[in-house]
């Protein structure tokens, strides 16, 4: 299947005005059904989409979210279909999303964070976070910016359940992840350009999934038929692109499943 989407790989700071959001997230899925393309802030503002946040607040939520969901075509529609979403699932989407759309905090969650889990005691505190930062950036942010970064990175992992305080030292966590998360991140990446494979990337290492425990979870999941024999690895896709999965698992009432598609 030809990929539809890619991973951002431009530095950017988006993540100083808007980090893991994971209820205005939800909102922006929800009333996002009601439309087939962007939204003025100003109606999303008038329409009390995100509260009572001001109009500034709202063309940032906006911005932050079309790179997040928008700029991934089945994202949306299959995020539509999940009505039922168990509140641990919203953080690991939201979280996943987050990384497709932001280098740094795909690396910092997906690398960093990684790293300090085989140490002992596995934790994570501001400061290093901050040096961190500085050697991803080089000259291009004052010390000032290294810090506000650090503090988002910490943030948003917290809010993602990757970490267990917002005081140092900050433990970190292997987050609970369900079958239907795992199966929608898989079908995402499988139409999506990003560095590294479908058994080893950013996404599924931020998780904690590797090696013989990913491949033993991949055999049950809905959708989803895969088979090791020796060196070669058979991705077995059930449906034809993410929207049709999740039309089938939350059972939309026009979807029509494809048996076999690669």
């Amino acid at each position: 299947m030809t990929a539809t989407a890619r991973e951002c790989s431009t530095l950017h700071t988006r993540l100083l005005k808007c980090t893991l959001e994971v209820e205005h997230s939800r909102a922006y899925w929800r009333h996002m059904a009601d439309h087939s393309g962007p939204v003025a802030a100003r109606t999303v503002h008038e329409q009390f989409w995100f509260g009572a946040r001001s109009l500034e607040r709202t063309g940032i939520l906006l911005t932050n979210f079309r790179a997040r969901y928008d700029a991934f075509p089945g994202a949306l529609p299959a995020l539509r279909s999940w009505d039922a979403m168990d509140p641990l699932a919203r953080r690991l989407l939201c979280h996943w999303h987050l990384q497709l759309s932001d280098p740094l905090y795909r690396r910092f969650a997906g690398d960093y964070l990684v790293e300090r889990r085989r140490r002992v005691p596995a934790e994570v505190s501001h400061g290093p976070v901050v040096k961190w930062v500085a050697e991803q950036g080089g000259e291009r942010w004052g010390m000032g910016t290294r810090v506000q970064f650090a503090s988002k990175l910490l943030t948003s992992a917290l809010a993602a359940g990757l970490i267990g305080s917002s005081r140092d030292p900050r433990p970190l966590l292997w987050p609970r992840v369900d079958d239907l998360s795992l199966a929608y991140l898989l079908y995402l990446l499988r139409e999506t350009e990003f560095q590294g494979s479908l058994l080893a990337n950013p996404y599924l290492a931020s998780i904690g999934l590797c090696g013989t425990e990913l491949e033993k979870r991949l055999k049950t999941l809905p959708g989803l038929r895969f088979r090791r024999q020796g060196d070669l690895i058979d991705f077995g896709w059930v449906y034809p692109d993410l929207v049709t999965w999740a039309e089938i698992q939350f059972a939309r009432p026009h979807a029509v499943a494809v048996g076999g598609a690669r």
